[in-house]
């Protein structure tokens, strides 16, 4: 498969995608206006406890207060995490944290001031998540200063490297935890030590910072997107990156000869006069992520809906109606939804509970199949995901991870017409409802009347005069003004007396 990352860089916005065999399947963006904070560690204050929740609330100077849970003031060991906030790295062995342990009135007590890491950007109405123990991400190793466990990435898979990184992370010399990232891979021992050392430094000159640092301050950002999306991205396998900023030609050059200087891939100017992303047709692919329904290449179609809950996808013929038995028209349409609905999920980086609908069939080898395909397809997702036994319905349960706003979080906003209900009321109802209102005013009038509403519902009104009377009980001697707003909502409206 052939990885390339694209980078479309500006003075206030940045967008990078990763292309696996010319498609796009992740992007990142990251605007001066709102830059993240994912990784970043605070200094902060604690603003409320609350025992009912084993939780607190962090003052880190931010629009929200962050939210602790008392999981995250546990070792590491009682309650691993990812190796890098932001990262879909994971130790070699994990576990859930135990809700089991001290409480946290006994942990923490309100005006307690305390060292913090963003482990979740703030989502929708919630702030971030953060997390007392710290991690700091190197190229090779995620340095966890609180722990002492040693251990390796989820992502390497193979028992002979990972056994090899796990001697010589545990061989590392001084304390605290490390991990080893997929980058680790086929690296010597001299090259880890190295940056175990690096990191070592850095957390004590941030500590020493802390000492004399206000509360709140932030003492600690992640790195730029760009350098950061290069540290994780940035191996053999992929193939070249596209830069459309000299200034940023020029860091990316320079970070990679220094990341990978063998093994790095090709770092190019893009020459034409189109727009990068226009270029590799990725603008179109963002367009068509933003839409609820996705059409497959055999005619069928997924359609997405997300919910405050979960994320629902469901599989759909559309246009395919095959050519012999319904079992392999569905199989056909599942088998193509199945990569699909991945490459969706992880461009637009959906999280939380995920159902699939696929179309039910009925051979359980057909059923075997799709669900090696889906589980196929989901070992390419950097996000870490559960998928669950398929049910007898033909749906599919897969939780993943999700640290940050998806891209329709980042790139739209409730409409203003509808209210972020994704529906409004139709003109008629909204008629039905002004002459119900009418009606109990009419005994209060002594003569005329102004009714305002959209253009849409006010002409449907004055369209039959006759039977607004008969419905509200208005008499001749009523006069009736019924008045077009075009900047009124689909359902507003406003009755007074002339």
């Amino acid at each position: 498969m052939k990885h390339e990352l694209i980078i479309n860089a500006g003075p206030q916005e940045t967008r990078i995608a990763l292309l696996e065999d010319g498609l796009p399947v992740e992007v990142f963006l990251e605007r001066s206006s709102a830059p993240s904070i994912l990784g970043n560690v605070y200094k902060g204050r604690v603003s409320n406890v609350l025992p009912g929740m084993q939780s607190a609330f962090v003052d880190l100077g931010l629009d929200r207060d962050a939210f602790l849970y008392v999981t995250d003031l546990l070792p590491s060991e009682q309650a691993p995490g990812d190796p890098e906030p932001g990262s879909a790295e994971g130790e070699r062995p994990g576990g859930r944290a135990s809700r089991r342990g001290p409480a946290i009135e006994s942990l923490l007590q309100a005006g307690q001031e305390i060292l913090v890491q963003v482990t979740k950007e703030a989502l929708g109405s919630k702030g971030p998540r953060v997390s007392t123990q710290i991690a700091l991400p190197g190229r090779l190793l995620v340095f966890l200063p609180a722990g002492t466990c040693r251990s390796v990435s989820r992502r390497i898979t193979s028992d002979e490297e990972g056994g090899r990184l796990v001697e010589l992370v545990k061989n590392l010399p001084g304390t605290g935890g490390f991990i080893a990232r997929t980058a680790a891979a086929g690296i010597d021992s001299a090259a880890l030590e190295r940056e175990a050392r690096q990191l070592r430094l850095y957390w004590e000159d941030l500590r020493r910072s802390a000492e004399a640092a206000p509360v709140p301050s932030c003492l600690h950002r992640q790195a730029g997107l760009v350098l950061k999306i290069l540290r994780d991205l940035a191996s053999s396998d992929l193939e070249r990156i596209v830069v459309d900023d000299d200034a940023t030609l020029r860091r990316c050059r320079e970070w990679v000869e220094e990341l990978l200087p063998v093994t790095g891939p090709a770092v190019q100017s893009h020459g034409g006069t189109e727009e990068i992303f226009e270029a590799f047709g990725i603008e179109r692919e963002l367009e068509k992520a933003l839409r609820r329904r996705v059409w497959l290449p055999s005619g069928g179609f997924l359609f997405i809906q997300p919910t405050e809950a979960l994320v629902a996808i469901d599989v759909n013929t559309g246009k395919f109606v095959g050519e012999r038995r319904f079992e392999e028209t569905a199989l056909k349409t599942n088998l193509e939804a199945a990569r699909e609905a991945v490459r969706q999920i992880r461009l637009r980086d959906l999280g939380g509970i995920l159902v699939i609908d696929f179309i039910d069939l009925e051979e359980e080898e057909s059923r075997r199949a799709l669900a090696g395909a889906l589980e196929e397809a989901l070992k390419s997702d950097r996000a870490r995901s559960r998928m669950l036994q398929m049910s007898d319905f033909g749906l599919v349960q897969i939780t993943r991870q999700r640290l940050r706003k998806g891209l329709e979080g980042l790139l739209c906003r409730s409409c203003p017409t509808c209210r972020g209900t994704g529906r409004v009321k139709n003109a008629e109802t909204v008629r039905f409802q002004i002459q119900r209102e009418l009606k109990k005013m009419v005994p209060l009038l002594e003569r005329g009347i102004v009714i305002r509403a959209h253009p849409e519902v006010a002409g449907l009104m004055d369209a039959d005069r006759a039977l607004l009377s008969r419905a509200t009980g208005l008499s001749p001697a009523h006069e009736v003004r019924i008045e077009a707003v075009a900047g009124f909502h689909p359902e507003e409206f406003e009755i007074r007396g002339a």
